[in-house]
């Protein structure tokens, strides 16, 4: 569910966002009625207090919601929207408190915190809703917002109701709210039109495989996004534990994330030529399924040694980035939630991300800042090359070891996109495991906001 913006002519209820700093000398220039109000409700600016001050008549005078200080600030994001959460029904402003570089930031916030992922079960809608500010893009807002709440819908909506059929039926819907064009290839016709580990990988389960890819503007620079939509992931013969299985609705993240972005990029109109492809499969166990050292040959030829059917997003994601490099777009990315490595690297709440390029490294740093989505730097380290070249095939898809689980998977996936001018992978998680402002536990964009942020300075726009 989609919470937007009031009209900008509504009558609104001013809000004054205090910092811990700022209680007393923003009490002191207020009403004896008003001060004694604040004392009385002991009111400190902690992040996430809130308060009514009243007027006389018992009508709303305005809002007050805390800030918190520096230290308190730098330990999370959308601030103003865990105070935000709590005020009642009513149209609010934003009327002090915030410097010019944190307003978008909280104001995409307090949107954000009106997400409700209510498909099977009505959940209570938040009361305040904040009136479109003059000094923001409310556009620009609306569209980040919108994105990232189909992220989220897509990766909570249970593999049940978000298997391939789903997913491509979720992708073809986007397409035609913007005008772009689709093209699916399912089944039998993924070998005809050599794209052999994606049918591989999706050959056991009851729902076709497919590819889908979508095009989007005639003018500008080439961006192609590739993600990973493994429906859900039983580990094949190599089966998960039920333990590591019980998220496995969220395997389809990296499509859920490229398909809120590319809404964003969409929505604004950007002058560039978008393409989207997603592999979209079921990892599942049949008598058909590919097994432990299987030998697979992909599209771009290379062949690839099955040492873990588990590790099966690399496998559709590298027919997916083959196909993509041959057209050499300017800027290649794939996003997936592929690896356990990278959550033990940076932990949930971080995305890494892989790329030897410097101008794609310095834009997206400054992308994330600007959008408060925090992302880290990983290295395609040549020297580990090795450990994905077993002796019998070119690649290893399940190095042993343990070792730098996310780096050999991002070298894994390089191998399959090395004509491209620019290529970038993210291993994103795209789970909340508790709720915080604005993110509600569950499934949540990583990275998108970012390479946003990036594109003008990461494609010459």
């Amino acid at each position: 569910m989609t919470q937007s913006f009031a009209a900008e002519k509504t009558t609104s209820i001013p809000v004054h966002v205090i910092g811990v700093d700022e209680v007393v000398s923003w009490i002191e220039t207020q009403s004896d009625f008003v001060q004694g109000w604040v004392k009385a409700n002991s009111f400190r600016a902690s992040i996430g207090e809130m308060i009514m001050i009243p007027n006389a008549d018992g009508t709303p005078m305005c809002a007050l919601i805390g800030y918190g200080n520096t230290r308190t600030r730098a330990r999370g994001r959308f601030h103003v929207a865990a105070g935000a959460a709590k005020l009642p029904a009513g149209v609010f402003h934003i009327e002090s408190g915030l410097s010019p570089d944190t307003f978008e930031e909280e104001v995409l916030g307090w949107v954000l915190a009106g997400y409700r992922f209510d498909r099977y079960k009505d959940q209570p809608e938040m009361k305040a809703l904040l009136k479109a500010p003059e000094t923001v893009d409310v556009a620009r807002i609306e569209a980040i917002a919108v994105g990232e709440m189909l992220t989220r819908d897509l990766i909570n909506t249970p593999a049940s109701d978000m298997g391939p059929d789903e997913l491509e039926a979720a992708f073809v819907t986007l397409a035609q709210l913007h005008g772009a064009d689709t093209k699916v290839i399912r089944g039998e016709d993924l070998l005809t039109q050599n794209f052999p580990m994606i049918h591989a990988v999706g050959r056991a389960s009851d729902r076709a495989p497919r590819l889908l890819d979508m095009r989007w503007g005639s003018c500008g620079p080439t961006l192609t996004l590739v993600g990973k939509g493994v429906c859900f992931d039983t580990g094949g013969l190599n089966l998960k534990p039920g333990s590591s299985m019980g998220l496995m609705k969220k395997d389809m993240g990296g499509a859920a994330h490229v398909l809120g972005l590319a809404h964003m990029i969409m929505a604004l109109g950007l002058k560039i030529q978008l393409r989207v492809l997603v592999p979209a499969v079921e990892n599942s166990v049949s008598g058909n399924a590919f097994r432990p050292q299987d030998v697979l040959t992909s599209r771009k030829g290379l062949t690839v040694e099955i040492n873990n059917t588990d590790a099966e997003g690399r496998l559709v994601l590298a027919d997916a980035l083959a196909l993509a490099d041959e057209e050499k777009p300017d800027v290649l990315i794939s996003m997936a939630t592929l690896t356990g490595a990278a959550r033990v690297a940076v932990g949930p709440d971080l995305a890494p991300y892989f790329t030897d390029d410097p101008k794609i490294s310095a834009a997206l740093e400054g992308g994330a800042v600007a959008a408060a989505d925090p992302i880290w730097r990983m290295p395609f380290w040549t020297p580990y090359e090795g450990m994905i070249e077993p002796e019998i095939a070119d690649l290893d898809n399940a190095p042993s070891g343990g070792f730098a689980g996310c780096i050999t998977a991002a070298l894994f996936l390089k191998r399959f996109a090395e004509d491209s001018p620019s290529y970038t992978h993210f291993d994103v998680y795209g789970w909340q495991p508790s709720p915080a402002p604005a993110r509600p536990k569950g499934g949540v964009g990583q990275g998108t906001r970012a390479i946003l942020a990036a594109l003008p300075e990461m494609l010459d726009l």
